[in-house]
């Protein structure tokens, strides 16, 4: 991989860093989490994803430099890795959900009733009229997911791919070494996000085994699996665009096991459907793991 030069960063600047993305950040959480609990989805929704640039931000902030972490991309030989990128995260879903229901049968619903619970009967009413039914709502939703959401959803998971995977990881693994700093950025990630998952159940809702803690613990597991898969397609291709496709991807496709998912379950939440749950996340485990033995055969034959 090219030489990031954020790797010789001062301990003050990287301070610097830590305290800028995750104040900044956790501000927008707290807002967004009172949106939350007022109703007012949209602007939920949007301070959430406005959230996601900080990192960027904190990099910027910090003086960190932007210049080397491949905004230009020179993929030739890599394409493969565009592929892994925007459709692996849709399969690690697919067969995590699966994995899930073969566990726990009774959750599985055909009738879209997790998707509805959370439509007003209007929605509802105006779906109803227009014929849009629940088979046709997945299909279409999968077509989107394969084709140009990971792309559209890329944007805004650059922002948070700049500040770990671009800035922060190098750093890190420089200092701690690749599986140390791996692990520690990982952790750091799944941190950032615990106001919004305290305050208003993001990603496990409020009522699962363990609530309202299990889920952040979990979640950091989560996310250093995550990052070392995002940190090794950014090895392989020295383009930031690449984890922030496999982000994107990863963010549209992590909810389609809840389209089939029973709402009388949601204490399982951490267990499954969604790939951030224990059950549902082997299928990233696995390749996590297959990536790490990769790099443990070459490491052992360049020394």
């Amino acid at each position: 991989m090219s030489k990031n030069k954020n790797m010789n960063a001062s301990k003050k600047q990287f301070a610097i860093y830590i305290i800028a993305a995750f104040t900044i950040a956790y501000a927008f959480q707290i807002i967004a989490s009172l949106f939350f609990k007022n109703g007012i989805q949209l602007a939920y929704t949007l301070t959430l994803a406005v959230s996601m640039l900080v990192p960027l931000l904190a990099v910027v902030i910090c003086g960190g430099k932007l210049r080397g972490m491949g905004f230009i991309p020179r993929l030739k030989g890599k394409i493969k890795w565009i592929f892994a990128a925007l459709w692996l995260p849709m399969a690690f879903a697919v067969i995590g959900a699966a994995l899930f229901f073969l566990v726990f049968p009774k959750s599985f619903d055909t009738t879209g009733a997790y998707m509805f619970s959370s439509l007003t009967e209007e929605q509802v009413a105006m779906l109803e009229e227009q014929g849009v039914t629940f088979p046709l709502l997945v299909v279409s939703q999968v077509i989107q997911l394969l084709t140009y959401a990971p792309f559209l959803n890329m944007f805004f998971a650059l922002g948070e791919e700049v500040g770990w995977r671009g800035y922060m990881y190098p750093i890190l693994k420089k200092k701690f070494g690749t599986n140390k700093g791996r692990i520690i950025g990982g952790i750091i990630w799944g941190v950032w996000h615990w106001p919004i998952m305290i305050l208003a159940g993001y990603e496990y809702g409020t009522d699962y085994f363990g609530a309202p803690f299990l889920g952040p613990v979990l979640f950091c597991f989560c996310t250093v699996v995550l990052g070392i898969i995002f940190d090794y397609w950014y090895e392989k291709t020295d383009c930031i665009w690449i984890p922030s496709l496999g982000h994107g991807a990863f963010n549209g496709a992590a909810g389609l096991g809840m389209l089939f998912f029973n709402p009388a379950f949601s204490k399982y939440t951490v267990i499954g459907p969604t790939p951030i749950g224990i059950v549902a996340m082997i299928p990233m485990i696995a390749y996590m793991v297959y990536i790490c033995s990769e790099e443990r055969k070459k490491s052992e034959i360049t020394t």
